[in-house]
């Protein structure tokens, strides 16, 4: 029975539901970028270049096919990918600072019991 009281306790403590989110959410956020990178940036970038296209880059070695387009395709997608999330989380960062905490004024008696201790400060000197 103990064993299913620590599993309980681990699956709904606060740091692995946070967790569960963050994959699901960044799952979702990397189809968007996939989307973005295969289907609006390659292209441009293939027409920018005339049209070569990375994945059909190979060559024959003895009785293997050796597909380095592809690799060069995933490189460039990670980069532009790594890119993007780079660019969110900066963004998402200068929101967070953008609104700096401030706190909340001093109700008026407590400025009044201040400014009389300051008098009184004053007047015993």
């Amino acid at each position: 029975m103990s064993v299913l009281k620590e599993f309980r306790e681990f699956a709904v403590k606060g740091n692995v539901v946070d967790l569960a989110v963050g994959v699901i959410i960044g799952a979702a956020f990397g189809k968007i970028v996939a989307s973005l990178v295969g289907d609006i940036v390659m292209p441009m970038i293939g027409v920018a270049i005339g049209g070569f296209d990375f994945k059909s880059l190979a060559f024959q070695f003895r009785d293997a096919k050796i597909a380095y387009g592809n690799f060069v395709q995933n490189v460039l997608d990670f980069v532009i990918i790594a890119a993007s999330i780079f660019l969110a989380v900066k963004a998402i960062n200068r929101m967070k600072r953008a609104e700096p905490p401030t706190a909340p004024p001093a109700p008026r008696q407590e400025q009044l019991l201040e400014e009389i201790r300051d008098l009184l400060k004053k007047s015993t000197s």
